[in-house]
């Protein structure tokens, strides 16, 4: 198949160079027979590949003029061009089963892509793609990292992260005023929480909203001034200091105090 000459549609930045594109499209190569969704594929530098590789892919673009050229040049998509915006699909209509996700992901959406896709976590073996450097390092972050944060806490949760490589500015047309790299997510083999899922949540993020205080201080949104009282060495902590284990202790002690909840273990 020949290679698509990038072309600049709404403002967008294509990646030109095909041995990174290819070596994107080789992180779905272990799971052979599931299908593939690609997010934002542009002029198909990187669906190119996956077609090759005779993936059963579906793709999702918004960009209009997009649409027409990628079904100009890849007739083994018609009928397999989702033109609407990622974010708002309903994916268990689109699949019953397993599937896997991958991109050339937009800067300015990929951590709203990540966090949809925790929401299909149990049907999501693997999802991987190239975004932006600081959210690439972000997600992939271990305990203890500057960088560590909530999509950090909530991704790693549920999946085995790896950064795989930096990509320089100067392979795309136009090039960005950023760097980017390419991540690989699979899904580890956590059926549950050993807390409450949505309850773990809000105590990530309420921890991080304030990651310079301890979560002595931090966790006050939930459990107002008794935070003070409290003797349990985590609440010394900053929230970047803890693990998803850890996370999930603090969420079984927020859920034994708060407000209306039995306080027979207090």
């Amino acid at each position: 198949m020949p290679a698509v000459k990038p072309k600049k549609f709404l403002g967008q930045h294509f990646l030109k160079d095909l041995d990174i594109a290819r070596r994107i499209a080789d992180t779905l190569d272990e799971f052979e027979g599931v299908p593939v969704i690609e997010v934002g594929p542009g002029t198909g530098v990187l669906t190119q590949f996956l077609i090759e590789k005779k993936k059963e892919l579906t793709v999702v673009e918004l960009d209009k003029e997009s649409v027409p050229y990628l079904n100009r040049h890849y007739p083994a998509l018609h009928g397999h061009i989702i033109e609407d915006d990622f974010l708002k699909l309903d994916l268990s209509a689109i699949y019953k089963e397993r599937f896997c996700v991958i991109g050339n992901y937009p800067y300015n959406i990929s951590s709203q892509i990540f966090f949809k896709i925790l929401d299909y976590k149990n049907h999501v073996p693997c999802c991987s793609g190239m975004l932006q450097k600081e959210v690439a390092e972000r997600i992939a972050a271990p305990p203890g990292s500057k960088t560590y944060g909530i999509l950090s806490v909530l991704l790693q949760a549920w999946y085995d992260v790896e950064y795989l490589f930096t990509v320089s500015e100067k392979v795309f047309d136009p090039p960005p005023k950023v760097k980017s790299a390419v991540v690989k997510l699979v899904r580890n083999e956590r059926q549950t929480l050993s807390c409450d899922e949505k309850l773990f949540k809000t105590v990530v993020k309420t921890g991080f909203n304030q990651r310079r205080k301890t979560l002595r201080n931090s966790m006050k949104p939930l459990l107002g001034k008794e935070c003070d009282a409290f003797n349990d060495p985590i609440f010394g902590e900053r929230p970047e200091r803890l693990s998803v284990a850890d996370f999930e202790k603090l969420a079984n002690i927020v859920a034994a105090y708060l407000p209306g909840r039995d306080r027979e273990n207090k």
